[in-house]
């Protein structure tokens, strides 16, 4: 049955069928966040030292671009949920895109790596805002039994972005030559991002009123808690949103070095960049389409198995790419990668859920990404540094497919569904 909320003015009801128009354009939004950070997972690795000043093997410094966004992108979602109650989605939503303008205009005339790193910065303030809302967006229309279905559609509508951005870049790349192709198509997903962020989303905070009140009802509230306290709660005192939060960040190394050292190993094994922008977009594209099934699948068969054989499926496949040779395999291990990611992705922030009161989940999940695109950071710079001190390609991999291995355990061991 829809949820309903009587006012002077209309009726609001939660549910995706009975918000489609919306939820479908917060959807929008989500794949265009995606192809705004898919532009660079190909190209700017790639060509870091031909176009953009970066010295030949310097593996710390291709990582640091990174490890910037992620501590960026880990803040802002840290604070976006907050800031949301506060000012609203849609605002919030608005200076995701506004922050990212002059991303274009950096990737032109960018002298050198230093200019790329700022430009990460404002892509990870673009992330942190742009993204977090228009998931909370939502959740909010969403009825509260469709968490998973939700974070589902939603990761497929940005990773599938995300793997198609990295092809398609790649071709402008060949077209218009490396900043020009970058300028052209960041300018136009960045613009339209927020026209219709401006004129086409709806402010959905009413909605969210609604699911506390109908929470309160059933006896589901909560004492207030200030952000302070919810982060001690979920980042060490409750063992299976500590056990969610690590494998948040344990999961990022698995995409980072997709964004990082996949391009770049790929080309250095002899094939073109739109043959390493190809395997890179397998990846993204069975991430973005298989979450169709493992979003709502969890929502019928909890979450842990998925979690659990995601992160093993991950670990394995990253550890087979330096032990094989060839396009054909390495599409096929970036596909397992891809399903992996999959499984474990949008249901980990559906589990998030799963444990936070009503009142406290846009902030309990604030923490969640906060923790998760953390990974981004940690990881780019163990890799970076790894690689930097062995100068070899395959050193990363090592670490990336463990870490994986051992975090799935400690899920298994600790989370109950």
């Amino acid at each position: 049955m829809a949820h309903r909320l009587h006012s002077s003015e209309n009726t609001l009801i939660h549910g995706i069928s009975v918000n489609k128009h919306q939820f479908l354009l917060q959807l929008l939004q989500i794949f265009l966040v995606g192809l705004t950070i898919g532009m660079i997972r190909v190209v700017v690795p790639g060509l870091a030292e031909s176009e953009f000043g970066l010295a030949n093997k310097a593996f710390f410094l291709l990582a640091s671009f990174v490890v910037v966004f992620g501590v960026i992108k880990a803040v802002m979602n840290l604070f976006a949920g907050k800031l949301s109650e506060q000012y609203g989605r849609k605002t919030v939503l608005i200076w995701g895109w506004l922050v990212a303008l002059p991303v274009p205009f950096i990737l032109l005339y960018a002298p050198n790596w230093n200019w790329i790193i700022f430009a990460t910065v404002l892509l990870g303030f673009n992330q942190g805002l742009a993204w977090s809302m228009a998931l909370n967006s939502k959740l909010d229309l969403a009825k509260s039994t469709q968490k998973g279905l939700v974070n589902g559609v939603n990761e497929f509508s940005g990773y599938a972005a995300v793997g198609i951005a990295g092809l398609v870049t790649a071709y402008f790349v060949e077209w218009f030559g490396a900043k020009e192709g970058l300028f052209i198509f960041s300018l136009s997903v960045i613009l339209l991002g927020l026209v219709l962020a401006k004129w086409t989303i709806k402010e959905t905070l009413p909605w969210a009123a609604l699911h506390h009140e109908m929470a309160s009802k059933a006896g589901e509230e909560h004492a207030e808690k200030s952000l302070k306290q919810l982060f001690k709660m979920a980042s060490w005192e409750n063992g299976s949103l500590v056990a969610i939060n690590q494998a948040g960040l344990i999961e990022k190394f698995t995409d980072a070095i997709v964004w990082i050292f996949l391009p770049v190993y790929f080309l250095s094994q002899g094939i073109s960049l739109i043959e390493a922008g190809a395997i890179v977009a397998v990846y993204g594209v069975v991430w973005g389409g298989s979450q169709l099934v493992t979003g709502p699948l969890s929502d019928k068969i909890g979450r842990k198995g998925l979690i659990v054989w995601g992160m093993w499926l991950c670990g394995l496949g990253v550890l087979s790419i330096p032990m094989t040779q060839g396009v054909t395999l390495w599409s096929i291990e970036a596909a397992v990668i891809g399903l992996g990611m999959a499984m474990l992705y949008p249901n980990l922030g559906a589990a998030v859920g799963d444990y936070a009161p009503v009142a406290h989940r846009a902030s309990l999940i604030g923490i969640y990404r906060f923790w998760r695109d953390s990974g981004y950071a940690f990881g780019a710079l163990a890799m970076g540094i790894l690689a930097q001190w062995s100068q070899d390609l395959s050193t990363p991999f090592w670490l990336v497919g463990i870490a994986m291995l051992l975090s799935g355990a400690w899920v298994q061991i600790k989370i109950t569904k």
